[in-house]
């Protein structure tokens, strides 16, 4: 019974650092870009949208499908990073803890 104890308190020390990390997590802003920086996306490190920057000479009226799909790859460029500094701080955090793959944590 020892183990189950020591595995129990184990637990109780990871959900503390896990709640540490999504607190973390709403503080880090990651910026994705696309159409070499013009259009730049930034979110948060739980996926939320902060700020949109879209250089003036993409403006557009006659060709705003250009500027919609450079939007649209920033945005997935931002989103890749977050999910990429996410899966590192979940590998420190679980510290070789061999969890079921698709298992998406802390979301």
């Amino acid at each position: 019974m020892k183990n189950l104890g020591q595995m129990m308190k184990q637990a109780q020390q990871m959900q503390a650092k896990m709640a540490e990390m999504q607190a973390k997590l709403d503080q880090i802003e990651v910026t994705g870009a696309a159409g070499g920086g013009m259009v730049q996306v930034t979110l948060n490190g739980k996926g939320d949208m902060r700020k949109v920057k879209i250089d003036p000479s993409l403006v557009d009226p006659k060709d705003v499908e250009v500027l919609e799909d450079l939007i649209l790859a920033a945005a997935n460029d931002a989103k890749a990073k977050v999910e990429a500094h996410v899966a590192a701080e979940m590998a420190k955090l679980t510290g070789g803890l061999n969890l079921p793959p698709g298992l998406k944590l802390p979301f």
